[in-house]
């Protein structure tokens, strides 16, 4: 059918409230702008994670790489960092409340979060990987995902994460124990109230250093890989891309890798 000048007319007319409509509510998510009026940065943080992100209750500052990370995205924007409590199981509907801006805090990329979630790109690429925390008298019993997945093994997990995930996935005939205090779940491996810890590569390097009654006898063989990265709300683009931007010129300057030899390896 020809269509005549007039046709066009009302297609392109169309065409362009639709982009207005799309630029509004782009301009509306638009969390730089909001951000800087503000002069604070909300994160968000779980601060039960060595290395990534820890708050030491004797200082009441926040520690790790995640805590670092999170200076330099707020220095960059030239505003005071405003963290805002989170927990593993409430951390995607905190995100989805707007609750915060960013949350970091050792979270690892993947399909489930990216799906409704914004996700920036990876750090910590090769490093993170499941692994187990045991007793050090125990580390010989365990050399493979079967020899955890017994009847007579006790696993603790924190509940709400990727652990808690992995647990229950692989380990359906081992004791699940879920223990809400993340951060004192090696110390519960260390005295005997559970015989597994299911936990990241480099927590359990960081645990095995502070406790010499724990090893990790799995930490060069990881179940899986995986890389962590900042979490937002989608529909913010501009905020995504300024994320992303400030990870590439650490990268770039060889910040990144620094505070990755650091605080990961």
């Amino acid at each position: 059918m020809k269509k005549t000048l007039s046709d066009f007319l009302k297609i392109f007319v169309t065409l362009s409230a639709a982009i207005f409509i799309f630029s509004a509510n782009v301009t509306e998510a638009g969390h730089l702008k909001e951000i800087l009026e503000r002069g604070t940065i909300k994160i968000g943080t779980t601060g039960d994670y060595k290395p990534m992100s820890y708050l030491n209750r004797e200082t009441g500052e926040y520690e790790g790489i995640d805590a670092e990370l999170s200076k330099i995205i707020a220095d960059s924007l030239g505003v005071k960092i405003e963290y805002i409590p989170t927990t593993w199981p409430t951390l995607t509907a905190d995100t989805l409340a707007g609750k915060f801006d960013i949350a970091l805090c050792g979270i690892s990329r993947n399909y489930a979060r990216e799906k409704v979630l914004e996700m920036s790109d990876g750090y910590g690429v090769g490093i993170f990987g499941k692994t187990i925390l045991c007793r050090k008298s125990d580390a010989k019993k365990f050399k493979t995902l079967a020899d955890i997945n017994k009847p007579e093994v006790r696993v603790m997990i924190n509940p709400g994460g990727t652990n808690e995930k992995f647990a229950k996935a692989n380990l359906k005939n081992a004791k699940i124990i879920v223990f809400e205090k993340n951060a004192e779940i090696p110390h519960q491996i260390s005295i005997g109230n559970a015989d597994i810890m299911i936990t990241e590569t480099v927590e359990a390097l960081t645990c095995i250093k502070a406790d010499k009654n724990l090893a990790a006898p799995l930490i060069n063989e990881p179940f899986t890989k995986h890389s962590c990265g900042i979490l937002m709300q989608k529909g913010d683009q501009e905020f995504l891309n300024y994320i992303n931007f400030v990870l590439a010129e650490l990268r770039m300057d060889g910040t990144l890798e620094s505070l990755e030899n650091k605080y990961l390896r």
